[in-house]
């Protein structure tokens, strides 16, 4: 096996804080209690784990691959005692404790051994920490490069928590032109070449490249290579979002185009036939990938990971020893339990094959209905992830950039009892008349009943008549 090359030292780029961040002076003394067994402490200041009331945790889930809808899927209890009966997973003792930034170690073993699996990293020194989803994750992520005056990339429409986010940390947003696959590599390019603003040229390139909130646009791999050698070229880091990454499910199949239902679903890509991840195709280091659990076992639970060079990593675990420190304990030890004792590498596999599935059967039959009932009212591009359609508006002539209008379509939804996301909430330039002007809504179709499809559609489609030809 060929030998890795180190990461290349971005650490000339980090802020001046993210330079001065140390580890919380109190957590390095962890190392000496969990090292030697014979020691007696009378230094840390822990609550005894005999005064935590719980004495076992259980989960009741689903088998690995079915639904937890399913009646024919069986229940596996996922226990957790207060000490650990095994040596794969810790206790309730060690879980509900204090513990560094970088998350309890089954869990955090975990996240790695997948991260190898699935993305390989070129380089030798990466590291994973863990993150309270992830958009805790992109503070800590954004922190360690951008300060106040500093400019964020981001794509065209973005995802709102990020522009509010940067706002109050007086960090300016430079939108980049989309089409169907993301970010333009040119339009990029274009942006850090011929960059004249007061602000520092940016350092960071914050985007969603599989199924983006809102556009639903997936990168294909040609262009994720374009894009990271732009970013090689202007020294950029780029934070690679991806809580869809697991939600591939590959092109829209029309109901009826196969004989047996089930046959439209054979070829999910699971992971083996996922799009390579730009993590995968890092050599240098500036590729900081956020990984979370919130679409794949649930939002609820908190919990995520981060992986990026060492040297990063580290700084993102002292960043949490003084916030959130880490994921909740209850959290961690359900997911560590679950997948590194019941499912398994395996079994979380067939976990993601089943999620694929809902969401293609999901996308397939609202896009179905779309085509049905909304010709000559928007256009779309069909997603082959996520969970988004991005409707543009087929405005009548005489509707077409005039003030106001899209404020009435939204209220005309609310009185047909139909809900989608006005375009201009992902606007990172803000709500200027030109933004508030662009007929542009997300839909989406994962929270909804499948069976409310056609009734949500039909309405959305009588809420539109007065303002389309």
């Amino acid at each position: 096996m060929p030998v890795k090359p180190h990461s290349k030292d971005l650490s000339s780029l980090f802020t001046e804080a993210t330079k001065r961040r140390r580890s919380s002076p109190l957590k390095p003394l962890l190392k000496y209690m969990q090292a030697d067994p014979t020691l007696v402490s009378l230094g840390a200041g822990l609550p005894h784990p005999d005064t935590f009331p719980f004495i076992s945790v259980t989960a009741t889930v689903a088998e690995a691959g079915k639904s937890s809808v399913d009646a024919t899927a069986r229940h596996v209890d996922v226990s957790i005692a207060a000490r650990a009966p095994t040596a794969v997973t810790e206790g309730l003792e060690r879980f509900l404790q204090y513990g560094n930034g970088r998350g309890v170690a089954s869990y955090a073993g975990f996240a790695q051994e997948h991260t190898e699996r699935v993305h390989s990293p070129l380089y030798d020194d990466w590291d994973v920490v863990v993150s309270a989803g992830n958009t805790d994750a992109f503070v800590k992520a954004l922190m360690l490069f951008c300060q106040s005056g500093d400019t964020l990339i981001v794509d065209e429409w973005t995802y709102p928590a990020i522009i509010e986010t940067v706002g109050p940390m007086n960090i300016g947003l430079a939108p980049v032109q989309m089409d169907d696959e993301g970010i333009v590599p040119a339009a990029l390019d274009s942006l850090c070449l011929n960059w004249s603003a007061d602000a520092p040229r940016p350092r960071v390139a914050y985007m969603i490249p599989t199924a983006q909130n809102p556009t639903g646009a997936t990168m294909s791999m040609q262009r994720k290579q374009a894009i990271y050698e732009v970013a090689k070229k202007h020294d950029l880091v780029i934070i690679e979002d991806d809580p869809y990454y697991y939600l591939q499910f590959g092109e829209y199949r029309p109901v009826g185009e196969t004989a047996d239902p089930e046959d439209r679903y054979s070829d999910l890509p699971g992971v083996t036939a996922l799009i390579p991840s730009l993590l995968s195709m890092d050599t240098d280091g500036r590729v900081i990938r956020l990984d979370s659990f919130s679409k794949i076992l649930a939002p609820g639970l908190r919990c995520g990971w981060i992986t990026a060079p060492r040297y990063m990593t580290d700084k993102i675990q002292f960043h949490n020893e003084t916030s959130v420190q880490q994921p909740a304990g209850l959290s961690q030890a359900i997911v560590s339990k679950l997948i590194n004792e019941h499912w398994g590498h395996e079994g979380w596999e067939r976990h993601l094959v089943q999620i694929q599935r809902d969401y293609a059967m999901r996308r397939d039959r609202f896009v179905e209905l779309c085509q049905k009932y909304l010709k000559g009212k928007v256009e779309f591009t069909v997603p082959s992830a996520g969970m988004f359609l991005w409707f543009r508006v087929l405005l009548r002539e005489e509707m077409q950039g005039r003030e106001g209008v899209m404020q009435e379509v939204f209220e005309s939804m609310i009185a047909n009892h139909v809900l989608l996301v006005p375009g201009h909430l992902f606007s990172p330039l803000g709500a200027t008349p030109e933004v508030l002007s662009k007929p542009f809504v997300r839909a989406a179709f994962s929270y909804a009943s499948i069976d409310d499809f056609e009734t949500a559609i039909t309405r959305l489609a009588k809420a539109l008549e007065p303002f389309t030809g």
